[in-house]
């Protein structure tokens, strides 16, 4: 039997302050959440939607380095920058605050201590990068050196951007500090670990048995985690920027972000609600839902659980309906490249056009499965949906209403068999689409939403009021009447979606908003209410509009190529011996599979001709494994085997990177014998 609650507190993932936010980050999880507040607004439920932006860790820091100003100035610029967007684009946070304010610093550091007191950490000391010149422990990011992988000089200490392996800072070749750019000595370094071990019965559990009805992605995500195996987890760094670890002897050390972050949305809760925040986070009638994207899953359904259960007081959440994400014209979104459609952009491009965005991105919302955002896409869904359904029968039943009833609701007279089968299709759309909201279907409740509309159409096509009016002024009063009641209905069922369409639209009505209860009645606008003027809720987006877009983007990617051709350019010329010591080899595909816990790699089996061997490479971003199997290769044969998360690698598959940052597997044209060296 489902729980019932008293309370909802919704929570959205804190995105990061180091720039500005774009589609990906509304169609992932802002839209989505702020669609389910708006619809337990409505329905009058007792609800507080929570955000706030996430300020601390290395980026930021070696962004302030790299600016030459202050961790501080960086988040101050783009927090605000954030907020702005977010409140343009109508999310309705009840409060948007940030991880650098009092209240938080307070509240981590106090969470931090709670779970000290009680024994819920280990303390580990480990060997870690050390600037004497710096006099600074090096994060994993401040280090950068030659990727033993695929020869990457730029590669960082967590990860080589060019090859996509995930790295361990002592993993790379002649490794600089990037604080000074001296050479780092090793030195003992103590942490404290959260040790996720301990709680993996407890989670295996909640999730695996309680939580069956999550999203599949997200269910499957975790279990995947179980199955392998949790592991402890440091949960301070090494680092000046951020909460310092309140612990004797932690000097220099501040919690890391991970565990920092997510306690920001009970400190944003107590600052919203400073008497009655642990009603919110602390009573078990209180219903908890995270809106996150796929990268924050493990976050949010495994290691933020496991923290408030070892402080013992708080609720965990009963939902977390993670988008997986959105791709923009068919190339994954990247902020270091400028691929992607920036929010407070968009609006200096599309004024007043927030409402075409958020209806494309939940139509097209990657709910199980990575979407793709183009801007033909937009054009069509605005021009062939938004202004040809929703926009049409808005318009033609108030101008109708106009010409023939001077503005004013007409009476409803007797129904006939057609008029009561729409409003029998109309009232049954409430319980189709409370289903979907509140299954956390958001794609598939707006498709029923503009069947409303649909229906609207359908209606006035068939009963033909303008012809009538000629012999029939009885009947076209019905006709309209039922026409406007479907068109209140759509103030209704739009709102949680469009709510700057639904405002318009009730303006147009001279209406206030009415309630969720309300959705499927007939009775909406009493006969004889004066309406306002008509307005159009859509217009059309013409090719050239579009066109500047794709040019805009057409341009960014030219401009990355220039720029990757300048930062890449030719090596310095080697002896054709060395070249010579290169045994480079075709082989072919036997089995392909993901690395766990390793979001880039695959594995292959391959036939080399000479018995077989196993490859790790990092260009699972790039390639499905199915896809590859079967497949001949290119691969340098004699590299020293080197282990990849545990697993022996022995060779490295040759790809060639676009200025895009893809790889493509390097591939023979015509298929040869497994084992035949390149020459």
């Amino acid at each position: 039997m489902e729980k019932k609650f008293k309370r909802t507190l919704v929570t959205t993932a804190l995105p990061y302050a180091n720039g500005p936010v774009h589609i990906g980050h509304l169609a992932g999880v802002y839209v989505p959440g702020d669609i389910y507040t708006r619809y337990l607004r409505l329905k009058g439920d007792d609800v507080i939607m929570i955000g706030g932006s996430d300020e601390h860790g290395v980026p930021i820091a070696l962004k302030a380095k790299k600016e030459g100003t202050t961790p501080q100035d960086v988040v101050d610029r783009y927090h605000f920058l954030i907020k702005k967007s977010f409140e343009e684009f109508g999310i309705t946070f009840d409060i948007y605050s940030r991880t650098s304010s009092p209240t938080h610093h307070e509240m981590a550091s106090n969470f931090f201590r709670t779970l000290y007191d009680k024994g819920e950490f280990i303390e580990q000391t480990s060997r870690q990068y050390y600037d004497e010149e710096a006099n600074q422990f090096l994060a994993d990011r401040y280090i950068t050196g030659t990727c033993p992988h695929c020869g990457n000089e730029k590669a960082y200490g967590d990860q080589c951007e060019a090859c996509g392996t995930s790295l361990n800072a002592t993993d790379l070749i002649n490794p600089k500090s990037a604080v000074s750019g001296s050479i780092p000595v090793m030195r003992d370094t103590k942490h404290w670990y959260l040790p996720l071990d301990k709680h993996e019965p407890f989670l295996r559990h909640w999730i695996l048995d309680e939580h069956k009805e999550w999203r599949s992605n997200v269910y499957g995500q975790c279990k995947s985690w179980l199955d392998m195996g949790l592991q402890p987890r440091a949960v301070s760094r090494d680092l000046d920027w951020g909460i310092p670890v309140p612990v004797e002897g932690a000097e220099g050390k501040v919690l890391y972000v991970w565990f920092d972050a997510p306690i920001g949305y009970i400190s944003n809760t107590k600052e919203l609600l400073p008497d009655t925040w642990e009603t919110w986070w602390k009573d078990p009638e209180t219903r908890l839902v995270h809106f996150i994207g796929k990268d924050n899953i493990v976050f949010h359904c495994i290691v933020f659980p496991a923290m408030l259960k070892a402080e013992g007081s708080f609720i965990l959440p009963d939902n977390v309906p993670s988008n997986e994400f959105l791709n923009l014209e068919g190339d994954k979104i990247s902020t270091s490249r400028n691929w992607a459609v920036w929010l407070h952009e968009y609006l200096e491009d599309f004024p007043g056009k927030q409402d075409v965005l958020r209806y494309v991105l939940t139509a097209n919302a990657p709910e199980t499965k990575d979407n793709d955002f183009t801007w033909k896409d937009f054009q069509a869904r605005n021009n062939n949906e938004l202004v040809a359904v929703l926009g049409n029968f808005v318009n033609r039943a108030l101008v109708l209403t106009a010409k023939y009833f001077d503005n004013q609701v007409p009476a409803c007279g007797e129904l006939s068999d057609y008029d009561r089968a729409t409003i029998q299709d109309f009232k049954e759309i409430k319980k189709v689409l409370e289903h979907n909201l509140d299954e956390f279907h958001f794609r598939e409740a707006l498709k029923e939403a503009m069947n409303l509309a649909r229906i609207g159409n359908k209606y006035l096509a068939d009963t033909e009021p303008w012809k009538l009016a000629k012999t029939d002024m009885d009947r076209v009063a019905t006709i309209m009447n039922v026409a406007l009641q479907i068109t209140a209905n759509l103030a209704i069922a739009f709102e949680p979606f469009l709510p700057f369409s639904s405002d318009k639209l009730l303006k147009m009505l001279n209406m206030e908003p009415f309630g969720w209860e309300r959705l499927g009645a007939v009775d909406l606008l009493p006969a004889g209410h004066r309406l306002g003027d008509a307005e159009l809720l859509f217009e059309k987006i013409e090719d050239e509009v579009i066109e500047a877009q794709i040019k805009k983007l057409q341009d960014t990617k030219a401009a990355n190529e220039l720029a990757a051709h300048k930062a890449n350019p030719i090596a310095e010329d080697i002896e054709f011996d060395q070249f010579l010591k290169l045994d480079i080899r075709v082989g072919t595909v036997l089995e392909c599979s993901k690395v766990p816990k390793a979001d880039k790699l695959l594995q292959f089996k391959i036939d080399d001709g000479l018995g077989g061997r196993t490859i790790v490479s990092g260009i699972a971003k790039h390639y499905n494994p199915e896809d590859l199997v079967g497949k001949q290769v290119c691969f340098i044969a004699n590299l020293p085997p080197r282990k990849l998360k545990g697993i022996e690698s022995n060779g490295m598959i040759l790809s060639a990177e676009s200025a895009d940052g893809s790889l493509k597997v390097i591939m023979p044209q015509g298929h040869v014998a497994p084992g035949s060296e390149v020459k």
